[in-house]
């Protein structure tokens, strides 16, 4: 039976190989035959299928785990006593309240759920569900993971140092020289992003479904999608501005030559960020831009890319992280393909939690009912210095 551990060493063995037969089969003019390219294309095919098969392990090792967590928490306090009481979202009534609510089509509604009510007549989600779709956003949005969230009650300021102060040498008995530090603010605010599901009426009747996972499972992809992509390229209209934004986003560090990118390229992105912003740091790319990358080489014949060696470890790049969104732009020109950078830097502004609510009318034709999540979230790069961007030529 194969481990993750087996994986990683075949794959590891499996580019060793294709990296030598790429290196000793090269023609006089650096390229590869036709037969021989063949060759290296299904060596690397099999490299990258073992990447697939390892991160599927990974995946299904997850949820081994968490299927294997006892379903009955011990009792840890004296029978009687008030320490494990929870009140409001967290309290086990809230959650039974709104489980019924739910396959009621919200027609049995308790009193107890009037603790949770939002602003537009919604119900707010049971605090143990709000924790859940937190990790189900954080396991699916690149950026929900590497940046920094923060819970807003209203629009935050946040004070960024614009200029710092210099020091001069003084003659003794000198006069001192006195320098100005300025600030600036960067605003977070809140946009609303909703995300509606069908469910049908006999679902709901049906109490041996588990309508709580799949409401979770169906409303954290969605949301950590729309708010990847507003992440990332987003441009501040109704919207989180992104990472990548032409202007408030990271910096242009480096454009290509021409229309690909060379080793040299990458070596000079890593340079052109500043050296206490490289001890945290890491690229964010795409999955076409890195098959690219993959094959470069450094001044040395040392290829750019290294793979994980440990389990839940990305791959990487010249010794930093690896990380790949859907929504980096693709190898076009005038495209940013390539962020390098510390990421903690771009804050998310999570205002409030997360509410439910129910449509009954609209599709009640169908024999469906709608359940609509919403929530009010905002991101910026507060300090555009502390990412490098590569672009490919105009």
């Amino acid at each position: 039976m194969f481990t993750i551990t087996n994986l990683r060493e075949n794959r590891n063995k499996a580019w060793e190989a294709a990296k030598r037969f790429l290196d000793t089969h090269r023609t006089g003019n650096g390229t590869l035959s036709a037969e021989d390219n063949a060759v290296y294309e299904r060596m690397e095919a099999e490299v990258v299928a073992l990447g697939d098969e390892i991160r599927r392990m990974e995946r299904v090792s997850t949820l081994d785990a968490e299927l294997e967590r006892p379903v009955d928490t011990p009792l840890t306090n004296v029978p009687g006593s008030d320490a494990r009481i929870r009140t409001g979202r967290a309290s086990n009534e809230y959650k039974a309240a709104m489980l019924t609510a739910l396959r009621s089509n919200f027609r049995q509604v308790s009193n107890v759920l009037m603790e949770g009510t939002d602003a537009s007549g919604g119900y707010l989600v049971p605090a143990e569900w709000d924790s859940r779709l937190i990790e189900k956003l954080d396991g699916e949005n690149v950026l929900r993971k590497l940046g920094t969230a923060i819970q807003t009650s209203g629009e935050r300021k946040i004070n960024v140092a614009a200029s710092r102060p210099a020091a001069s040498w003084v003659e003794e008995n000198g006069e001192l020289v006195f320098t100005d530090a300025s600030f600036s603010q960067v605003i977070l605010d809140a946009y609303k992003l909703s995300v509606a599901v069908k469910v049908s009426e006999e679902l709901l009747a049906d109490n041996a479904y588990d309508l709580e996972g799949y409401l979770i499972r169906a409303f954290g992809r969605a949301i950590a999608d729309a708010e990847e992509e507003a992440f990332l390229v987003g441009d501040g209209s109704s919207k989180p501005t992104g990472l990548l934004h032409a202007t408030l986003g990271g910096q242009t560090g480096v454009t290509t030559a021409g229309n690909s990118i060379t080793a040299d390229e990458v070596l000079d992105l890593i340079y052109r960020l500043k050296r206490p912003y490289r001890a945290n740091a890491g690229f964010i790319t795409a999955d076409s831009t890195l098959a690219a990358i993959r094959k470069l080489k450094d001044g040395s014949g040392v290829y750019l890319w290294q793979p994980a060696l440990t389990a839940g470890e990305p791959d990487r790049l010249l010794g930093y992280p690896v990380y790949t969104s859907q929504f980096v732009p693709a190898i076009a020109a005038g495209q940013p393909v390539l962020a390098f950078g510390d990421f903690s830097y771009y804050n998310i502004g999570d205002r409030g939690t997360r509410s439910f609510a129910a449509l009954h009318e609209l599709y009640a034709g169908v024999g469906q009912v709608a359940f609509v999540a919403k929530e009010r979230v905002d991101g910026k790069l507060i300090l555009p210095e502390a990412v490098q961007v590569l672009k490919m030529k105009a």
